[in-house]
């Protein structure tokens, strides 16, 4: 494997900046103390446009420093400006700060100290800027509405970011009473009363309506909120529209050298890491046939020092990090390798490139793993699928055409490490009660499937249900929650984050996985399937409804697959009141699953190199 950077990205700037002589008079007269601003604002914004990026900083520089004047906050502010451009980021924060010395409240420098604090890590003294603009801006004027809109915005953001989700909450509600039609609020509003388990889910705030929570629901939000695939369509296809710019009419893939020799399979990702697709692609990545294949990874995932990241790095011919390269020039890189199968495993999942596939580097683009459901992306299409996740019925809602495995459509990795079987007791669960389990995140809840798992426990005496709780509000809500069904608390037991060992070890503690929908469980499912745990799932409408189910159909089970909630609630109260009903799906898995066709990773790598070997050689021969 060879591991290489790419190239640094354009526009650096020189640390000691050689002037444009053309330049030198306009530094000179600055530097005089007798410039007016507005002969300053227009040199330094020609420059600007020019690229003159340091000289600009330069006149600035010297004007502020050699010239009194009463507007002298707005030099600083524009100094500023130009310095962060160039990532001269402790300069920045010190022009915007001379700024509001002159000029206290000046809300345009608060908001860009305050991104220039957030970016060297200082978020409560960022919030204190925010703050200030909307104290500065609360008499309102005809400025004032885009300034505390900014600040807001930043402020939801940022504590996001930081995991506060009710905060953030609260500030993206202010910002949408003040301005209803805000995609990018409105997506994020919807999105972390996911992650919060809020219900009902689309609850309307100022003047939002049912309607723009709808159509403002991203493309991954979606894939919780509705089983309509129109729905999941049209949240794919808008985020498109309002995205990513126009593709270009060339594909960029046109004009380099002919392919020839192996087999050339790229994959674009930022998840090769301890990630769910780290975790499932590990051994895919390990399997490859190097004699028919070269591999080839063009990733920006963070190198976070784990086993599994150098495993991965590993297992490619070559390994090229793009984290620092604009789309184009990475798009230029992917074509120039040559690459037949471009395999992108982040669709519109967070941090995703999808610019890069836009131009259409490489004649066959597949979308994998990383979003499960139609991107609407240019370029993408093709789709790895097999014939439950993806049956013909769903093809009118998916942009890309289905590759169908003959068996399972997702891989995963039979060298995963397994800790020490834990005790019920270190878990805190009864010894005596049967216990369902849905480790899946939180924003995959749903109220209706909350709901049954309630009447499934009412129904089901002595039972308990096991989750995760990825937040504190998500955990109070379901509570309440189970408080309004009548169901006593303690009968929500929650797991805490574990190491990933000990994580696998659990499951063999639960006696029956309770799916998500219309948010299948993917990489989890897998993982309680491996672990011989069984699952119930619902199986719906949409390729990410159907995961699961594909998962039970090939390691043996589909009798746990059911199609409506009511019949998904049915089998529960069933299975929960039969435990050697459940303890008989435990020893077929035992004694089975881990040699059934879901864990042949083996022939599903030959499955999918058979698949990408003929349509690259059918490729290359229609030029």
């Amino acid at each position: 494997m060879t591991e290489t950077s790419a190239p640094e990205a354009a526009g650096a700037v020189p640390a000691v900046p050689a002037f444009q002589a053309a330049c030198v008079p306009q530094l000179v007269r600055a530097q005089s103390g007798e410039m007016p601003i507005n002969e300053l604002l227009d040199f330094a914004g020609r420059w600007q446009e020019q690229r003159l990026m340091a000289e600009a900083a330069e006149i600035y520089r010297l004007w502020i420093a050699h010239t009194d004047s009463p507007v002298k906050y707005v030099a600083c502010f524009n100094h500023g400006t130009v310095l962060a451009a160039q990532n001269r980021l402790p300069e920045a924060e010190a022009a915007y700060q001379l700024a509001l010395t002159l000029s206290p409240h000046f809300p345009q420098a608060k908001l860009n100290l305050g991104h220039a604090l957030e970016r060297r890590g200082a978020h409560e003294e960022a919030q204190a800027q925010w703050q200030g603009v909307l104290e500065d801006t609360q008499d309102g004027g005809a400025d004032a509405l885009p300034l505390r809109l900014h600040a807001l915005n930043n402020l939801a953001r940022l504590n996001e970011t930081l995991r506060r989700f009710d905060v953030a909450e609260r500030y993206m509600c202010d910002s949408l009473s003040l301005k209803p039609d805000q995609f990018d609020v409105l997506q994020h509003y919807v999105h972390i009363r996911q992650k919060q388990c809020e219900w009902p889910l689309y609850k309307t705030v100022g003047e939002v309506t049912q309607n723009q929570l709808l159509v403002g629901t991203s493309a991954l939000a979606m894939l919780s909120a509705s089983d309509d695939p129109v729905l999941q369509l049209m949240a794919a296809q808008r985020f498109v529209h309002e995205r990513l710019p126009a593709p270009p009419a060339k594909a960029m893939h046109i004009g380099f050298p002919p392919r020839t020799g192996k087999v050339k399979i790229g994959y674009l990702s930022g998840d090769l890491h301890m990630h769910a697709v780290g975790l499932l692609t590990a051994e895919l990545l390990d399997l490859h046939d190097h004699e028919r294949f070269e591999t080839f990874a063009f990733s920006w995932s963070r190198d976070d020092g784990t086993p599994l990241r150098a495993r991965l790095v590993k297992s490619f011919d070559h390994y090229y990090r793009i984290g620092g390269v604009d789309d184009h020039t990475a798009a230029r890189m992917i074509a120039s390798c040559g690459i037949d199968v471009l395999v992108d495993l982040q669709g519109l999942t967070n941090g995703a490139r999808a610019n890069i596939l836009a131009q259409r580097p490489a004649p066959i683009q597949v979308s994998y793993l990383g979003f499960p459901g139609t991107c609407a992306l240019p370029g993408v299409d093709w789709i790895l699928a097999d014939r439950f996740v993806m049956p013909e019925a769903l093809r009118p809602f998916h942009t890309e055409k289905p590759i169908y495995l003959p068996n399972c459509y997702q891989v995963s990795d039979r060298q995963r490490e397994i800790g020490k079987m834990p005790t019920r007791a270190q878990y805190e669960l009864p010894e005596d009660a049967f216990v369902f389990c849905s480790f899946n995140n939180n924003f995959k809840f749903t109220e209706p499937v909350f709901a049954a798992w309630m009447h499934i426990l009412h129904e089901v005496p002595n039972s308990v249900l096991w989750l995760l709780a990825d937040n504190e509000w998500a955990r109070e809500n379901m509570l309440r929650q189970a408080d309004a069904a009548g169901v006593a608390r303690k009968r929500l037991i929650f797991a805490p984050r574990v190491a990933p060992p000990d994580y696998l070890a659990r499951f063999q503690l639960a006696d029956l996985m309770l799916d998500t929908f219309p948010y299948n469980a993917g990489t989890t499912a897998s993982d309680a399937l491996w672990m011989g745990l069984p699952i119930l799932t619902c199986s719906g409408r949409s390729y990410i409804s159907r995961m699961a189910g594909s998962l039970l159909t090939a390691v043996g089970l589909p009798d746990l697959i059911t199609e409506s909630i009511a019949d998904y609630e049915k089998l529960a109260i069933q299975l929960g009141r039969n435990p050697k009903r459940v303890a008989s799906y435990k020893r077929y898995l035992a004694e089975h699953g881990r040699s059934s066709a879901l864990f042949d990773m083996p022939q599903i790598v030959r499955d999918i190199e058979d698949a990408f070997e003929t349509m690259a050689l059918a490729q290359r021969a229609h030029g």
